[in-house]
């Protein structure tokens, strides 16, 4: 690496100077290779049954000399194909953007403020902050960093950490995965320690980009709902094909049993299997989990995993964390408390002079933090000791910053040692009062006496921190913060409001069936006050997480039966809380935001992670991404959940009801020995609506307004219910029954004679349209009247109609159509009594939705 890179600390870059560098060197990011082409695109629709059937009746027709319908019924093939290729762009361009929202991100200085941006937006000379937990976005040398381990098991294969340091400006980086380099590489992780480092390189011109290897994509797995689809689809396609075989045969014995009847019956087969073919389940299933992720991407939260969509409705546990959760993680020191004597301190800008006890103890709370901090505790810490100590000799911008000692889970608490330039040097500690006191090593009693005065501040909703001091020769650092003489100064406590919109949300939950449990380091008392204040259920059964580890597998599964607050714990013990609500048969859903909440959100049927606050490996181990860190982001997503697996009910009932008409009169006649009713070019006519009638209308149907209010949805129970699939059959088949009436008593009123046929037809399939419209109207709700719902906007319903019905007067009224389609033209009462025929057959349905209201729910 040649010296002249400047690894000196600066203030960042600039806004310009930032979107000139992207803007020359283009986004941080490896070349794709998975985006489709619209020549794959193509290919794979052509692949589709449906379609291979229309191109085999166009072609059959070509052969027996109907060259208009042939040709019309292959136009109408590229109709739907178009349809189709616009529907497969959608949901890829869909995907496309929530990819682009899962890379990983980055914390950079930009303006002299440090912000956090997409990892495809860094560029070279941009200044970021490296955290435990963080995927790091560029190649980047660092400026400055404290016991900094990076695993670098993507580029060498070697799965131990590796140690860094500071760039002296004179050695050689080196290649990645040797000990004490200056270099960070991008795909690595950081997995202890933090550091800052410049950027050096981007996208292709990183190690990463150079050996051309993916970092990562979003999971587009089918959820396992589509088992069941494949399943039904399966089933109905060997109907079909037995159907098909059956038609094919009758029509052709009854009918001559010659050449032309065999291919006049193989028609008629292909008609049947067309009709009873549901491949739109396939199509819908895609495109409604596709864009109700993109839709959830646009309520602020990220969907990494397709199945968690599906689960959501199933949720019976919310495991959240309290703060920046529940919280607003704004933190602002509330009181400071100092041999017994306290200082309230109301709001922000309100401290002013401190009394002389207290002097002492926010001067340690503040070396005991960052120069530069991040953490809201410490931010809150040094803004009211820039408020209190300004101008006195209590703040020490002229100390050096010797070592940081930082938290671990045996030790609650962060030391920094200072260098000072007359007398001994300094030490400053902060952390959990337990742990303080432990490194200060009180008597008993006079431990009993701080952590009394603790629990009053935890009971008021504190967050309440130990400061502690030391002094030390300055000749050599021990290696640990119990080689100190601590000396013990007082406590610091914080409070975090509480989001606005909390208690409303989790009273939500409560009516949704769905119980909400608080995880929270604080003390009991402390996390009492906020489960009362937020509304949480059984707020004074408080679980800690010493008292979980001292439980047997059985003792903590009827435990977390009712216990709604767990305190005192540690990201470790989630898992095991996790474990217990599974076995006891919850859904779950656990948040999380750091590296040891991984295993938590991984072992979760909905693994949360936080997108502001939370690190990478926790964002990869989850099926969720808040980008908002706000509890309710989390029930918007569990009532968007709730909405789209609906919406894929009510568009498979759909489905299922419209096909049965379709497929009976395909099937009905020739057993009769009637005329045929529907030949291929009117189940392609019928395509050009059910498809965009499934993927448009009812994806974008807004959701039922008691989805809110019912219990979560059984995941052992199928979706295809005994009840939803009778539902479905009793809608079309009394669309059926209505239909053959209708073409039977038109057919021989009129003598039974070709222009009889015709126009029967002709009247049949106006009444099947107009059927199928109200088909839609009354599935659009499973709860309220159609009526009701024609107040409720959803612009792609009237499309779907009008286009609908200008394409049947296009059949019914043009000289080509009727000569295609094999109808005359309808006199205008006609159309109207085909019309009420057409609604009347959905009418027992709105009878039985004011009747039952909650049954198919």
């Amino acid at each position: 690496m040649k010296s002249s890179i400047d690894t000196a600390p600066s203030q960042g870059l600039t806004s310009e100077e930032a979107a000139l560098r992207l803007k020359q060197d283009g986004p941080n990011e490896l070349p794709s290779s998975g985006k489709r082409g619209w020549i794959r695109v193509l290919l794979e629709i052509l692949r589709e049954p449906m379609l291979l059937l229309l191109l085999i009746c166009g072609s059959l027709y070509l052969i027996l000399g109907d060259k208009e319908e042939a040709l019309m019924l292959l136009g109408f093939v590229f109709v739907v194909i178009g349809i189709t290729y616009v529907q497969e762009k959608k949901t890829e361009n869909a995907l496309e953007a929530l990819r682009d929202l899962s890379s990983p991100r980055a914390l950079v200085r930009r303006d002299g403020e440090w912000v956090r941006i997409a990892g495809r937006d860094v560029v070279r000379g941009d200044i970021m902050m490296l955290s435990e937990g963080d995927r790091v976005p560029a190649d980047a040398l660092l400026v400055s960093c404290t016991n900094l381990n990076v695993d670098e098991s993507l580029l060498t294969g070697e799965s131990v950490p590796v140690r860094k340091e500071p760039w002296d400006g004179v050695a050689e980086p080196g290649r990645p995965g040797g000990e004490g380099l200056p270099t960070v590489y991008s795909g690595t992780l950081v997995v202890a320690g933090q550091g800052t480092a410049k950027v050096h390189g981007i996208g292709a011109q990183t190690e990463i980009g150079k050996i051309g290897k993916a970092l990562q994509s979003l999971d587009t797995e089918k959820p396992p709902l589509q088992r069941e689809i494949s399943h039904l689809v399966r089933d109905m396609a060997m109907v079909g094909l037995g159907l098909c075989i059956v038609v094919t045969v009758v029509y052709a014995v009854t009918r001559g049993n010659n050449l032309i009847a065999w291919q006049r019956g193989f028609l008629s087969g292909l008609a049947m299997a067309m009709g009873v073919l549901p491949e739109e389940f396939p199509v819908v299933l895609t495109i409604f989990m596709a864009m109700g992720a993109w839709r959830m991407s646009q309520n602020q939260v990220l969907t990494r995993h397709m199945p968690a969509i599906e689960t959501l409705g199933s949720a019976t546990v919310l495991c959240v964390d309290k703060t920046g959760t529940l919280t607003l993680n704004r933190m602002a020191v509330r009181r400071l408390a100092v041999n017994g004597e306290y200082l309230h301190i109301p709001a922000a800008g309100t401290a002013g002079p401190l009394p002389d006890p207290f002097h002492e103890l926010v001067e340690y709370a503040v070396l005991a933090c960052d120069v530069d901090p991040f953490d809201p505790m410490e931010r809150a810490i040094l803004d009211v000791g820039k408020e209190t100590l300004a101008g006195t000799e209590h703040l020490h911008n002229d100390w050096s910053f010797q070592r940081e000692y930082p938290l671990s889970r045996q030790l609650l608490a962060l030391t920094h040692a200072w260098q000072v330039h007359s007398g001994d040097d300094r030490v400053a500690a902060k952390g959990a009062p337990e742990a303080i006191l432990d490194l200060c090593h009180l008597l008993p009693e006079e431990q009993a006496v701080i952590m009394k005065q603790v629990m009053d501040m935890a009971n008021d909703g504190l967050r309440v921190l130990g400061v502690a001091r030391a002094t030390y020769d300055g000749q050599s650092l021990p290696d640990s913060q119990h080689d100190f003489d601590f000396t013990f100064i007082g406590l610091v406590a914080l409070a975090d409001p509480i989001r606005p919109t909390v208690r409303a949300a989790i009273e939500q939950c409560h009516h949704a069936g769905v119980r909400v449990v608080m995880i929270t380091g604080d003390y009991p008392g402390t996390a009492q006050s906020i489960a009362r204040e937020i509304g949480l259920q059984n707020p004074d059964r408080v679980v800690t997480g010493s008292e979980l580890d001292a439980m047997s597998e059985d003792e903590m599964k009827q435990r977390v039966g009712d216990v709604c607050v767990f305190a005192r714990m540690v990201p470790e013990q989630k898992l095991g809380l996790v474990q217990a609500l599974k076995a006891k048969g919850e859904i779950v859903a656990m948040t999380g935001d750091g590296v040891n909440d991984a295993p938590a959100l991984k072992n979760a049927h909905i693994g949360i992670a936080m997108g502001e606050r939370g690190t990478d490996v926790a964002r990869e181990s989850a099926a969720l991404v808040l980008l908002k860190d706000d509890f309710g982001s989390i029930v918007t997503a569990v009532r968007m959940g709730r909405r789209i697996f609906d919406n894929i009910r009510k568009a498979m009932g759909y489905i299922l009801a419209v096909h049965v008409p379709i497929a009976g009169l395909c099937l009905v006649p020739v057993l009769l020995g009637w005329p045929l009713i529907l030949m291929p070019v009117h189940i392609v006519f019928l395509e050009l609506i059910i498809d965009p009638t499934c993927s448009i209308v009812f994806e974008s149907e807004a959701e039922e307004s008691n989805i809110m209010d019912r219990p979560p949805r059984d995941p052992a129970k199928p979706t295809f219910s005994g009840k939803l699939v009778l539902t479905s059959i009793l809608q079309g088949a009394s669309i059926l029954v209505a239909i053959l009436v209708v073409f039977g008593v038109s057919y021989f009123q009129h003598g039974a004679s070709p222009e009889a046929e015709m126009n029967a037809r002709g009247l049949a399939f106006t009444t099947l349209i107009f059927a199928n419209i109200a088909l839609i109207l009354t599935n659009r709700s499973w709860t309220r009247s159609m009526v009701s719902m024609l107040r409720q906007p959803n612009r792609s319903v009237w499309w779907v109609i009008l286009i609908a019905i200008g394409l049947l007067a296009l059949t019914l009224y043009t000289t080509f159509g009727e000569r295609l389609f094999q109808m005359t033209a309808q006199h205008p009462l006609d159309v109207l009594i085909a019309a009420a025929v057409g609604f009347a057959c959905v009418l027992w349905f709105e009878v039985y939705k004011a009747l039952k209201p909650k049954a198919l729910a």
